[in-house]
């Protein structure tokens, strides 16, 4: 089975975060903490762990401290070191050396196709991941290798998982035939069907493996409702020629795109942590029983 590796991802990161407002009004929602992290660290960390070295953000306006947390910063660190806060320094200097990072920028709001293809210099005439950092997915093998594995190249594969069939209503749903439990030949996708109407109940997540031709597709993807330029057109001409995958992840996954699914994670990881599970969990008995 021929198979190149991935090596380059992109980010799309130009929201304005409004269901974090006022917050978010200088601070990129990307940057909101999970424990004592950001989102996006924990996206990248996954794909650093699946071999990607090359990380392409696609920023707008206001989302400077997003990239400045993966690059240097030469005055913390001197600072740090000439303190002995050596544990901080070491920290921090992991975070650069997680790969190479890029940005470039999407000064018009265009859709999630029209972002994606901003990056279309940086990464080249290569196969490529798309993960959208709003979805963390806490699994033993990184989400976006999953969908790696068996690829063939040229085709695309996206990430499936299942939901309740009255959610359906709220996700991009793949319609195919089962290979296996866990994978699907995608022959169409249907964007929030209702339940009645829902060819099944594989609901794709923010982690896509995209062949290189994608880039002249969306170039030649026409605006649709709203106006915006959809990576799922770009995805349907594939499945129209038998070239993508669904595949069915292993691990469980966050929807910090919401206040409430933001708490979520952070109470999940960190009931993860030894040095806070005990406290956590104290926390959380003191305020249930008010």
């Amino acid at each position: 089975m021929s198979q190149h590796p991935v090596r380059a991802a992109v980010f799309p990161v130009a929201g304005r975060g409004t269901r974090f407002l006022p917050v978010t009004k200088s601070v990129p929602k990307e940057v909101l903490p999970i424990v004592d992290r950001p989102c996006i660290e924990y996206v990248v960390t996954e794909a650093v762990a699946a071999g990607i070295e090359q990380i392409v953000f696609v920023t707008a306006e206001g989302k400077d401290a997003l990239v400045d947390y993966f690059r240097p910063n030469h005055d913390l660190e001197a600072y740090l070191e000439a303190t002995g806060k050596n544990v901080a320094l070491s920290q921090i200097q992991e975070v650069v050396r997680m790969a190479e990072v890029i940005a470039v920028r999407q000064d018009l709001a265009l859709g999630l196709g029209h972002a994606v293809l901003q990056a279309k210099e940086a990464v080249g005439d290569q196969d490529f991941a798309v993960l959208l950092g709003d979805d963390i997915i806490d699994a033993e093998r990184p989400a976006i290798g999953q969908l790696m594995e068996g690829r063939r190249d040229g085709q695309a594969v996206v990430a499936l998982m299942e939901v309740p069939r009255a959610d359906t209503r709220k996700y991009g749903v793949c319609a195919g035939t089962m290979l296996s439990p866990t994978r699907m030949a995608v022959e169409a996708m249907v964007e929030k069907p209702l339940p009645e109407n829902a060819p099944s109940n594989f609901a794709i997540v923010g982690r896509y493996i995209l062949p290189a031709d994608t880039w002249s597709r969306l170039e030649a993807t026409q605006a649709g409702a709203g106006g915006e330029i959809q990576l799922t057109d770009a995805i349907a001409q594939l499945a129209a020629q038998g070239r993508v995958i669904g595949q069915v992840f292993d691990g469980e996954r966050f929807d910090t795109g919401n206040v409430v699914g933001l708490l979520r994670a952070s109470l999940h990881f960190a009931l993860k942590r030894p040095d806070l599970k005990d406290a956590v969990q104290g926390l959380i008995h003191e305020m249930a029983s008010r």
